[in-house]
């Protein structure tokens, strides 16, 4: 009864400071943060209720070493890219490497990234913002923690302070995955004339690309389009030719500076991958991506390192 009399007052808005005393650190922290992660889920698409209860558990609702210490709320890792502060504490392994932030918005904004640019949790933005369990199981399935009652706990905390109240509200955050999506297009070359050729002409970030079939080569695409070969080059980021294979992609308009609104970063998935596959990904030049980063063409990239798109 007490736990329902408090929710009931928060959600009601009524005054904080005739309640407080009686609130348990659990309603506090929900109390406290409630309108950040809100602000979160219109930005980025994480339902707030995810939010909150990724909050209470991991940082034990704001009390946990990590939380007070480095206000990291969410336990998010250095990884090689991290370039902010760090603790050490003893988490998997002794005296592991986690993030620290200057105020605790900071890490509610970074955990939204950490799963809105990170592919592996990509698939979570296709269900829908009210739909918690599916998240909760998302999450686990994902690998985000290796405890094996990871989903339920979440459930039980957004089920137990009725924090799916807070999944409410104008969200125009699409899957990420929905904004890559190529969609078939008609070519246009000017006002007056269009031409359609035989094989499905696409959009991805708004900028034209067909798909690679067996013995193409760019200089043959290039005239299938009446396109000079320098200039199929130049929109595919290269100096030279190199070869194609089925279903590569091949842009026959020039790649734009930044990518679509909603997909600001990319999370690099392991070592290795090449900045050139990530910009043909994402129809963005990487002239603009190397200025954007401080990279070179041929940079090594790291895993988890973010490569900002726009």
């Amino acid at each position: 009864m007490k736990k329902l009399f408090a929710a009931l007052m928060l959600a009601l808005g009524l005054g904080a400071a005739a309640s407080d005393a009686k609130l348990t650190p659990q309603e506090e922290y929900i109390h406290k943060y409630a309108s950040i992660a809100q602000a979160e889920m219109r930005r980025t698409g994480v339902p707030a209720s995810i939010t909150l209860a990724q909050g209470l558990l991991e940082s034990g609702a704001g009390k946990s070493t990590l939380a007070t210490t480095a206000n990291n709320h969410f336990g998010i890792k250095c990884h090689k890219n991290w370039n902010g502060k760090k603790v050490y504490h003893d988490d998997d392994a002794k005296g592991e490497c986690f993030r620290a932030y200057s105020k605790p918005e900071e890490s509610f904004r970074d955990h939204s990234d950490f799963l809105r640019y990170n592919d592996r949790y990509k698939f979570l933005f296709d269900y829908d913002i009210s739909d918690y369990r599916s998240w909760c199981y998302g999450l686990k399935q994902a690998g985000y923690a290796t405890d094996p009652k990871y989903a339920t706990k979440l459930i039980d905390l957004i089920e137990t302070y009725g924090l799916g109240r807070y999944d409410v509200g104008k969200v125009d955050v699409p899957s990420p995955d929905k904004i890559e999506a190529p969609v078939k297009a008609e070519i246009t070359y000017d006002e007056e004339f269009r031409f359609k050729v035989e094989r499905p002409v696409y959009e991805k970030n708004g900028v034209r690309f067909v798909y690679a079939r067996r013995g193409d080569t760019y200089a043959s695409i290039a005239s299938l389009y009446d396109l000079f070969p320098s200039e199929i080059l130049r929109f595919n980021d290269l100096k030279q030719t190199r070869e194609l294979n089925p279903g590569d992609l091949v842009y026959i308009a020039r790649k734009k500076a930044r990518t679509a609104k909603g997909l600001d970063m990319y999370i690099v998935q392991e070592d290795g991958e090449q900045l050139w596959d990530i910009c043909q990904r994402f129809g963005v030049r990487m002239s603009s991506v190397c200025k954007r980063n401080k990279l070179t063409p041929d940079a090594e990239l790291a895993a988890d390192q973010e490569i900002i798109l726009r």
